[in-house]
């Protein structure tokens, strides 16, 4: 019986994991799209994850600005907030401000 709770275990685990590295593909194509460098943005919100090679390597994973999909802001916003990433999305948030703030002056 916990052979299967194993496996169980292990496949919720790494369907996270899949889920969790969809996650921070999306923020980081949202970061090039609006001209941000993921990894600085991102070291805001988690200054002790430089280390982090998973988070460091998916931060890679985007395609350039003219291959990308559109990805709003609120969608990003939701999908942070879906993870329980509110640090991230603060930061996220003070970013749109800035860029808001950009194009009304």
């Amino acid at each position: 019986m916990s052979n299967r709770a194993d496996e169980i275990s292990e496949k919720v685990i790494s369907n996270y994991q899949k889920d969790e590295g969809m996650m921070i593909i999306i923020y980081a194509q949202w970061c090039v799209n609006n001209g941000l460098d993921p990894k600085e943005v991102y070291l805001k919100a988690y200054p002790e994850q430089t280390n982090n090679e998973y988070v460091m390597h998916m931060l890679e994973q985007t395609v350039p600005l003219e291959e990308a999909e559109h990805i709003s802001n609120e969608t990003l916003l939701q999908v942070l907030s879906l993870f329980g990433n509110e640090d991230l999305a603060f930061v996220v948030s003070k970013e749109i401000d800035v860029k808001l703030e950009a194009k009304n002056d």
